[in-house]
């Protein structure tokens, strides 16, 4: 019998990582730069997680810019690269430009497999592939609790699970007649839907991608939900439709076979051949009827969390997110966390209404990487380098944050740069944290260092002062080239941090 090649045969393991997309592979790089050993379990045949499927019409919604005003090599470039996962070594930095054929700034499908591909292998990330996670059962004992995890495979059992299985599970609504459309998820080649008539449930992302995609072929489009569309550039956000997807605005607008409609759904039945779509107008309570050749549920997805909810895991919401602490740790079930897009579950503080970045790869790697120095420093002992700051160099790196930090930029009033301040320590750099965790749970006097915008398009970096446990927050000005190192910001910063340091308040 010739033995099994793959890496992590069943037993007991410290951690254990379930999927090889990029939050997996993210989660994984961090605990291995700290130590700690671990697993990587995953279904799929190879890296890249829903990448390997999605998007049905291949080209992404997030932006790689091959030439930018940093070096690829830098830290600074992640501003300008939204697909890459992110590492300390050069080499491994900004991976994404080098598989692009140069055709567009949005990387291809394939493109962001073969990215996400190269960083494994490169990295040397671990992986049993063809493992698929079906089931879990809680063992307390007076040790603590451990888990066990049937596999395809056999049974794990580890202390710390960390969950990185996308929110990519088919959600359909639950009208009448609901199981003669097609999910998103099944949609088939384009030109089998030459000449027809299609339907699509949804305005969200995957709703127009389709409707983009399938213009050229299908002789009549309908869009549909109850609410109406919002473009990116209207919320502030990648929650709304991307601003690249107008397509089907402009030929509604233009009247070339596509109409959005405004209308829930009371009902799908067969007519003839084809389908009638029942519907209820959204502005005045009127029923309509469309008949079309095809029906399409582009209505999202939900987290694939198997039997979690029965082990006590709290979910919310139609995607099924769990319940976390500002740490990606299930508020319910201690020992499960939660990494990748799934990470979105912990909101921040959603000011101005916008919600942070972590649903998208180029917000959820900044995540890995905290979720992974936190498990190693909580669950294994690690100690990890907190740098000395000189009173007279806060204001410069702080500033210098807030212009170039890619954390801060991708992830607006979520995740801060934080100094801790004490008589005995001095200045420390705790590193990138989440903004909610570092003004609930900290247990020291910090200074967190933000970039907010207010959604009318203003940009602008806040810094909050913890002392003594009272917070202050502190707006500084905006800049129209987005420079925040001027004199101006660092007048501003010193008067902010009086209250912290003492020559910023002599200087006051």
């Amino acid at each position: 019998m010739t033995p099994d090649p793959r890496p992590f045969p069943p037993g007991d393991y410290p951690v254990i990582v379930i999927g090889s997309g990029p939050g997996g592979l993210q989660v994984s790089y961090g605990l291995r730069r700290h130590g700690v050993p671990h697993a990587v379990l995953s279904a799929d045949p190879s890296a890249g997680g829903m990448f390997r499927r999605w998007p049905f019409f291949q080209r992404l919604l997030s932006w790689t810019k091959p030439y930018a005003p940093e070096v690829r090599s830098a830290r600074e470039y992640q501003r300008f690269d939204w697909n890459s996962l992110v590492a300390e070594e050069p080499e491994l930095r900004s991976l994404q430009a080098e598989f692009m054929d140069g055709s567009s700034y949005f990387p291809s499908r394939p493109e962001m497999e073969a990215n996400l591909a190269a960083f494994a292998d490169r990295a040397g990330i671990e992986v049993r592939y063809g493992c698929r996670w079906e089931g879990t059962a809680r063992e307390d004992g007076p040790d603590g609790t451990t888990y066990l995890l049937r596999t395809s495979d056999g049974e794990y059992r580890t202390r710390v699970l960390v969950l990185a299985v996308g929110v990519a599970e088919p959600w359909s609504p639950s009208p009448p007649g609901i199981e003669h459309a097609r999910h998103y998820a099944d949609t088939r080649e384009a030109s089998s839907y030459a000449g027809k008539r299609v339907f699509i449930i949804g305005k969200q992302n995957s709703g127009f991608e389709l409707a983009s995609g399938l213009a050229a072929w299908a002789s009549q489009i309908v869009v549909c939900s109850p609410s109406p569309a919002k473009l990116s550039v209207q919320t502030r956000s990648l929650v709304g439709v991307r601003a690249r997807y107008v397509q089907p605005f402009e030929d509604n607008f233009l009247g070339l076979g596509v109409s959005i409609l405004d209308a829930s759904i009371d009902g799908i039945a067969h007519a003839g051949d084809a389908y009638r779509v029942d519907l209820k107008r959204t502005d005045n309570g009127m029923s309509m009827s469309v008949e079309a050749d095809e029906v399409i549920a582009a209505t999202g997805f939900t987290c694939p969390l198997l039997d979690l909810p029965s082990l006590g895991v709290t979910t919310f919401g139609q995607a099924k997110l769990p319940a976390v602490t500002p740490m990606w740790e299930s508020s319910t079930v201690p020992g499960i966390y939660f990494a990748g897009t799934i990470s979105q579950a912990a909101q921040g503080l959603r000011k101005h209404g916008i919600p942070a970045y972590s649903g998208a790869v180029h917000g959820h790697r900044y995540n890995g990487l905290i979720l992974a120095r936190h498990i190693a420093e909580t669950r294994f002992g690690v100690e990890t380098p907190r740098p000395s700051l000189a009173e007279a160099d806060v204001l410069g790196y702080l500033l210098r944050e807030a212009t170039c930090a890619p954390e801060l930029w991708h992830q607006k009033a979520y995740l801060a740069r934080v100094l801790s301040v004490s008589a005995g320590d001095g200045i420390r750099d705790e590193g990138i944290l989440p903004l909610v965790h570092v003004l609930d749970a900290m247990d020291r006097d910090v200074i967190a260092m933000t970039v907010e915008a207010d959604g009318t398009g203003a940009i602008y970096p806040v810094v909050y002062v913890h002392r003594e446990g009272r917070t202050t927050e502190h707006p500084l000005p905006g800049h129209p080239l987005l420079d925040f190192a001027t004199a101006e910001h660092r007048a501003a910063l010193a008067g902010a941090l009086g209250s912290i340091l003492p020559s910023y308040a002599r200087a006051g």
